[in-house]
């Protein structure tokens, strides 16, 4: 099946008629006799394996497996061996490298991408080539993610319910993010996940007016002081739960001037946006106190549970609701910093209640104001004016208007008209005809 050649200077190469009948070679280079019989064998073992369609044995396996990079090239080149694959060339390879470049990032983010890495890697496999994802593998993909297997545990699959829309699209973003790296780095020459869609939409559909009255009662089932304030800022001083509250410092905290600095994490990226000044609020200040008398000294951060980026703050303020009586609505915190948002929209201008809040007019309305009760509550009280009679708020120029479309109150306006000042109507003279026209025959 397989012949050696003798070229000059020792050189050695091996001949064989490949499974397609095309006659090829492989140059071995300055080798021994001994050595070039050797691997004239296992050629003939990989061709014996193609031919047959059969699998290698395991010592000719482990033989490939040990070759050296430019040895299985020219095994790859003519089709004896698959192409040996780069480990950045996977997709769990090139995945893994990109979020150790980015180091940068926010731990929220990096759960992000693990959470896209593990769709991506249990639909796909963790050795699939990124070369080989198509376009309709990115849609087979994404249409994976709304059906029960993309959740990933017998509960969800009993259910029957996929990934939300929402969630879906972010995972498709996250999808992106990794593969444009990949197509910037000429691993791949396009991005097969760019014509999907990325954009998180707005679900206002679970929207929820945390009342006033709802949050009372909360509060009076907290456990502690530090739950108290992490309830109080979320509701009464709106801000980003858990980073903003974890950010907050004893310095941070202005009794004077009665302010409070509010760190940004997620915001500190941009120019000016690291942190943003708010008041204390009247229903805020005594929950800040309590925790503030409370601290230690040399204590430095506000809230000291819960200093791990992981801490489940849900599960907690969960127990919290339940041992409140209160049923649980819909983005717990969100919608608390949602609520807040609502009424400082309600009591202040709009650039001093998106300043207060940390986010631009545009966002509160598609994210963060809402319609509440209160709102159709107002609208339906009528005021006073509504109660007097029709007949005395008509307008002035009704009169004047109607003179158009009577020939009686015209005439009389005429005659009005014809008055001298200061005399009457009534002692005008009036014609022989009188003010009733003429009546033929009398």
């Amino acid at each position: 099946m397989a012949s050696i050649s003798k070229d000059p200077n020792g050189r050695r190469r091996v001949l064989f008629i490949a499974p397609d009948g095309k006659r090829k070679q492989i140059r071995l280079g300055k080798i021994s006799q001994r050595d070039a019989e050797s691997i004239k064998g296992r050629i003939e073992k990989l061709l014996n394996a193609l031919t047959l369609k059969s699998g290698l044995d395991q010592e000719t396996a482990r033989w490939v497996a040990d070759l050296d990079n430019a040895t299985h090239e020219k095994l790859a080149r003519v089709a004896l061996v698959e192409p040996r694959v780069s480990q950045l060339q996977t997709l769990a390879g090139h995945i893994d490298a990109y979020l150790d470049r980015r180091a940068e990032v926010k731990p929220r983010t990096v759960i992000s991408w693990k959470q896209a890495r593990t769709s991506l890697l249990k639909f796909f496999g963790a050795k699939r080539k990124l070369a080989s994802i198509s376009v309709a593998d990115a849609k087979d993909w994404e249409r994976w993610l709304a059906t029960p297997a993309a959740r990933g545990n017998l509960k969800d699959l009993k259910s029957k319910q996929g990934l939300a829309v929402n969630t879906i699209r972010k995972r498709v973003a996250n999808a992106k993010l990794f593969f444009e790296d990949a197509v910037a780095r000429e691993l791949i020459p396009a991005n097969p996940f760019k014509t999907l869609k990325g954009a998180v939409g707005t679900n206002r559909e679970r929207d929820h007016f945390v009342t006033r009255e709802t949050i009372e009662k909360v509060l009076d089932s907290c456990p502690d002081a530090e739950w108290r304030l992490i309830v109080a800022l979320s509701r009464f001083a709106g801000l980003r739960c858990p980073s903003e509250h974890l950010a907050l410092t004893i310095d941070d905290v202005d009794w004077i001037n009665e302010r409070l600095r509010v760190p940004s994490p997620k915001t500190e990226h941009h120019v000016g946006k690291s942190y943003r000044v708010i008041p204390i609020f009247p229903e805020l200040k005594s929950y800040l106190e309590d925790v503030c008398q409370l601290m230690e000294a040399g204590q430095k951060y506000l809230i000291n549970r819960y200093r791990d980026s992981n801490a489940n703050l849900r599960t907690q303020f969960l127990r919290i609701l339940k041992k409140a009586s209160v049923l649980p609505w819909e983005k717990l915190f969100q919608n608390m910093r949602a609520s807040r948002a609502t009424e400082l929209a309600d009591e202040y201008p709009e650039h001093v209640a998106t300043a207060w809040m940390g986010h631009c007019v545009k966002v509160a309305r598609q994210h963060y104001w809402q319609v509440t009760d209160d709102h159709f509550t107002k609208a339906l009280r009528r005021p006073e004016k509504a109660a007097q009679n029709p007949a005395q708020s008509v307008h002035a120029a009704t009169r004047d208007d109607s003179l158009k479309y009577d020939p009686r109150e015209r005439k009389a306006s005429e005659i009005r008209g014809k008055a001298k000042y200061g005399e009457a109507a009534q002692n005008k003279k009036v014609g022989q005809a009188g003010l009733e026209p003429a009546t033929k025959g009398l």
